[in-house]
């Protein structure tokens, strides 16, 4: 029996070169991506207000320059009030963490011994300060770097900011235009398909970043008043700020910024342990059932656990700027699989055609009310 021969034709080797120097090419202007998607993101946050300002007849880029403008200006006030303080708390929390950290040996070598009459060795051994704080650091600076290395730099990363928001400004002001421009590039009717699909992209972006970003930053607010309140106010600011950074990742996030605090209260007393504790649980189910479904919304369509393997992937790749930027993007894609596939799936199988998607068939937003498994 003669062996199987494998035939590749031209067209397919070209195919294969011309995908190679395309990912080449890519690769080389990975910053120019990141730039435009952190303004896509940039945009579609802002959109909703010069939307606003054009029905009151102000020109889209007078708009967006106030929008932008105030913006700015209200988060530099942010900084200089409260930067300073929160930045020197956190370094006064880092030199005194290895302190913390033994203290917490030693109450859990003396409630091991007491529990199940464990030898203080091997807790030291689980528990060494030492090598947790090192991990610690040195995972938070690899994180840094990684960020720090992808825009080439800080002055690298303050260029990419500013060109991402000159950037985004004109993808507002001109968003008419450069729609069109680029949905005719597509064959009819899938240009106009893909130009009623702009608006509940950038709904579902927007949204989930402006709703994570207003969440992040309340929640910081509760968590410093409260751990003031409690008796933390030599580290409230900064744990505060903690907090709501680290409230951007989904699950895992509230439990992170609930660690240094913990640590903190734990050294100083299990009744000051158990308030900082309660007060950490009590401000998540107010997340959970207020915050999250009052200023993010169902409307945005994804799933609690995409949300976190986009951080996770974002964190991996592009570090603390992936953690921001990729989890809208994965939020814009879902609403595109969802008008384009599913709702058009799910409407040939209602209807009983065997044509579940097409291009003659419509985006299905009003329709199919009857199916809200659509939603991805």
């Amino acid at each position: 029996m003669s062996p199987s021969r494998i035939k590749i034709s031209l067209t397919t080797l070209l195919l294969i070169f011309t995908l190679g120097l395309l990912v080449i090419l890519l690769w080389q202007l990975r910053s120019l991506l990141i730039t435009l998607m952190v303004s896509v993101v940039l945009a579609a946050s802002i959109s909703p207000v010069v939307n606003w300002a054009e029905k009151w007849h102000i020109p889209r880029w007078i708009a967006t320059i106030i929008t932008y403008l105030t913006l700015i200006g209200g988060l530099t006030g942010v900084v200089l009030l409260i930067g300073p303080t929160a930045l020197d708390q956190i370094q006064r929390l880092i030199r005194q963490l290895p302190s913390y950290l033994e203290t917490l040996r030693l109450i859990a070598e003396d409630l091991a011994a007491r529990l199940i009459d464990t030898p203080p060795e091997f807790v030291r051994q689980f528990f060494d300060t030492q090598s947790l704080t090192t991990w610690g650091i040195r995972s938070t600076q690899q994180l840094v770097l990684r960020s720090y290395g992808l825009t080439r730099g800080l002055l690298g990363g303050v260029v990419t900011l500013i060109l991402s928001i000159f950037i985004s400004g004109y993808m507002v002001a001109d968003s008419h235009s450069l729609i069109k421009s680029l949905v005719q590039l597509f064959p009819k009717p899938w240009d106009e398909r893909l130009e009623t699909q702009v608006m509940p992209i950038s709904q579902r972006m927007g949204g989930y970043i402006r709703g994570r970003v207003l969440v992040s930053a309340l929640l910081a607010v509760a968590t410093s008043v409260g751990l003031s309140a409690l008796g933390l106010g030599e580290f409230a600011l900064g744990l505060g700020a903690i907090a709501g950074v680290t409230n951007l990742i989904p699950f895992l996030g509230p439990i992170l910024g609930a660690v240094p605090a913990l640590i903190v209260a734990v050294s100083q007393g299990g009744w000051l342990f158990l308030s900082v504790l309660i007060l950490f649980v009590v401000i998540q189910n107010v997340e959970t059932y207020v915050l999250d479904p009052l200023l993010v919304g169902s409307s945005v369509g994804v799933h609690p656990l995409y949300q976190l393997l986009s951080v996770i992937g974002g964190v991996q790749v592009l570090g603390i700027v992936g953690a921001l930027i990729v989890p809208p993007w994965v939020a814009g894609g879902a609403a595109l699989v969802e008008n384009l596939y599913l709702k058009p799936k799910l409407r040939a199988e209602a209807l009983g055609t065997p044509e579940a998607i097409g291009p003659n068939s419509t985006d299905g937003e009003s329709s199919l009310a009857q199916h809200p498994t659509s939603s991805v």
